[in-house]
């Protein structure tokens, strides 16, 4: 191994290192987050950020930019809500409804997609996405413009009251540590480093015979399933699925929320998902606007956090020195 190869597998294990105390530190703050926070805030944060991790599965480890990860997300909280409302299913169960049905409409968008690289991909994840909006707009079971309000929350597994704000906050919690848990999971396994060298160079991987759209259509699942899982949450958090789910604007706010934390980091869409939600919250009673102040922090973020504001915290000489300390101990 030389020299060069030493430091960037060093550089690794420090950046993991820093994104293993990040995480517990996370963890341990959203325990106590609903003693002083607003729970449904919170909640909204969570179902973001899970959005935004997922999404980066797909952008940050294999390297497809979709602009069309909004039919998962707004799919997922209508099969969860006409699930929950209309068929009496119990909460976990329309969950698992609606990631189902990401996850098909994934195996779908991502069939067709992943045919094409480049910007061709993506302006046909971006054409089927609209596609999947306007069928959401004219479907009977979608309610068109009015949507599918007043979602019951129902009892989780027949025996939690998720109408309690505390309890719901708890399973929301537990669902999105479950999702960053499998997204952790897939990058550090083989096959997520099979799609780390896809992204990296998709001649290369194929001359070494591995089945390079195999793995892609495989990652495009993979992230549709979880952006569905955050959707349907989403659905019973504010308890109604609307157009505005699965409109466009959606997809460019995730693609946002990814590079504002940093591409290819674990926490890092997760932060930018809680920094856009927060603004959001924060500029809606205000006289500011709110896409005004977002974009003008997007562009400082560019022009000054090149790797995205985790991204360069695990670059820097303070994220060295963290992961160095950690070590020691």
């Amino acid at each position: 191994m030389n020299s060069q190869a030493r430091i960037d597998a060093g550089a690794k294990r420090r950046a993991l290192r820093l994104e293993t105390v990040l995480i517990g530190i996370g963890v341990l703050l959203l325990a106590l987050a609903p003693l002083y926070f607003y729970p449904i805030f919170l909640m909204k944060v969570l179902c973001f950020a899970l959005f935004a991790c997922a999404f980066n599965l797909l952008l940050g480890y294999t390297g497809i930019l979709s602009f069309g990860h909004a039919a998962f997300f707004g799919g997922s909280a209508y099969f969860t809500a006409h699930a929950v409302k209309e068929w009496g299913l119990s909460p976990e169960l329309g969950v698992l409804v609606g990631v189902a049905g990401a996850s098909l409409l994934g195996l779908v968008i991502g069939f067709l997609a992943i045919r094409r690289q480049g910007i061709y991909s993506t302006m046909i994840t971006l054409a089927l996405s609209q596609m999947f909006f306007f069928f959401c707009l004219q479907a009977p079971f979608t309610h068109g413009e009015d949507g599918i309000q007043n979602v019951p929350r129902g009892r989780l597994f027949g025996l939690i009251d998720l109408s309690q704000p505390l309890f719901m906050y708890f399973f929301v919690l537990s669902a999105f540590l479950a999702g960053l848990f499998v997204i952790w999971r897939v990058i550090h396994s083989p096959y997520g480093m099979v799609l780390r060298s896809i992204r990296e160079n998709e001649n290369r991987a194929i001359s070494l015979g591995y089945s390079v759209a195999r793995y892609k259509l495989g990652a495009f699942v993979m992230s549709a399933a979880l952006a569905g899982l955050a959707g349907g949450l989403k659905a019973l958090v504010f308890q109604f699925a609307t157009l505005t789910d699965v409109s466009w604007q959606m997809s460019g706010e995730v693609v946002l929320m990814t590079l504002l934390g940093g591409i290819g980091t674990l926490v890092g869409p997760a932060f930018g998902a809680a920094l856009v939600t927060t603004l959001g919250n924060y500029f809606a009673t205000s006289n500011l606007p709110v896409t005004l102040v977002t974009g003008i922090i997007f562009m400082v973020c560019v022009l000054v956090f090149r790797r995205g504001m985790i991204g360069e915290l695990y670059a820097s000489r303070l994220g060295r020195r963290l992961a160095q300390r950690r070590e020691e101990d």
